[in-house]
């Protein structure tokens, strides 16, 4: 007799990284994934994906509208400023990239999502709350880092009735591990979004964008994204 499984509470928004971790966990939890659309321009195309990654999975979704989290600070992604386009060298040029990172920052965006998150994870019953933070978005975001991960954990295991940990499995790995790590747990790769821009078919040069093409061709794992600019 199956074993009845232990029920998960995921951050997704159906970009590569939140795909893959929630992925790693599909076998083992009963998944009940959260997208949060918080105004961001390509918010339909990450509910869209986060929608079809749960389908594919098995897991329940659920949208969560922040519509004053956009009004907060002029991010690139929520506001009409532009999104950055950089070069293939910015990449690994760290001081252009916390330029970048900057322009696309919204103010307290883990913070709050993760806290949502754990309100669900406390109400449902849940053991555990994935996030698809990673080592190579750290370098630029402080949100994503391994200090924020323990800090976070620390805040929930002392604000908590409840014996809850946030899981980013993700954490020490660059997108090139990304790709391999969704290939080897069955990932529905080919259904996650990252572009910044919101466009249908990915734009191929915002910053995000170009970090998965990269990975996609470091990991030589085949990318079935469309790119409209690549």
């Amino acid at each position: 007799m199956e074993s009845k499984k232990k029920i998960a509470i995921s951050v997704l928004s159906g970009g590569l990284d939140s795909t893959v971790a929630t992925a790693t966990f599909k076998d083992t939890h009963h998944i009940h994934a959260l997208t949060f659309n918080y105004g961001q321009k390509s918010a339909e195309m990450e509910i869209k994906s986060a929608l079809a990654v749960c389908k594919e999975i098995g897991a329940e979704h659920t949208v969560i509208d922040l519509p004053w989290l956009a009004e907060l600070g002029k991010s690139a992604l929520t506001s009409d400023r532009d999104i950055p386009e950089p070069t293939g060298e910015d990449l690994d040029d760290k001081d252009v990239s916390i330029e970048t990172a900057h322009s696309v920052w919204v103010p307290g965006r883990n913070i709050v999502f993760t806290s949502i998150a754990n309100s669900f994870a406390e109400s449902e019953g849940a053991s555990i709350i994935i996030v698809g933070w990673d080592h190579e978005e750290a370098v630029t975001f402080p949100d994503n880092s391994k200090e924020f991960l323990n800090a976070f954990n620390n805040v929930i295991d002392v604000g908590s009735f409840d014996k809850i940990k946030i899981k980013a499995p993700l954490i020490d790995m660059d997108k090139e591990s990304i790709v391999k790590l969704g290939n080897d747990v069955g990932a529905p790769l080919n259904l996650s979004y990252s572009c910044y821009k919101g466009f249908e078919s990915h734009c191929g040069v915002c910053e995000s964008c170009m970090r998965r093409i990269r990975a996609f061709e470091r990991a030589e794992v085949e990318d079935k994204t469309v790119y409209s600019r690549h």
